[in-house]
């Protein structure tokens, strides 16, 4: 037996595109409006805040691991640490308590910075510039 004769060829069945999209809009798009919230002022600054803390903590992790690699200071463990986990709180925690975790990982990212200036401290100047920007917006909010 071959294939073609173990399933037979399908016959298309008559249908109208237009009538068929038409339908299926007219009658889902109301409620998916009704159901869809604005998105806070503060998400895409909480959301480019956690990309550069995750693009600068994966720079530090490596830059310890490196063939010259920094010194394990207290500074750059913290970098290679706590940011990007800090980040998704404010990212997608509820307001509550990313209002509450925004002005820690601003804490965090001046010490590390602060201990790390001179070798990847300066990679989370843009996680710090957009983290603040977003903290103000969640205390706007």
């Amino acid at each position: 037996m071959s294939i073609p004769e173990q399933f037979p060829p399908r016959s298309p069945r008559a249908m109208s595109v237009t009538t068929a999209l038409s339908d299926g809009l007219a009658e889902a798009e109301p409620a998916g409006l009704a159901d869809a919230a604005p998105a806070p002022a503060s998400w895409p600054w909480r959301r480019a805040a956690l990309l550069a803390a995750i693009a600068a903590q994966m720079i530090t992790i490596s830059a310890l691991n490196s063939a010259d690699p920094i010194p394990a200071t207290w500074a750059a463990l913290l970098l290679a640490v706590a940011p990007a986990p800090l980040a998704l709180v404010v990212a997608f925690a509820p307001a509550r308590v990313a209002r509450l975790a925004a002005p820690v990982t601003l804490a965090i990212l001046v010490a590390g910075i602060a201990g790390q200036a001179t070798h990847t401290g300066l990679f989370f100047l843009p996680a710090l510039a957009e983290m603040a920007v977003a903290a103000l917006r969640l205390w706007r909010e």
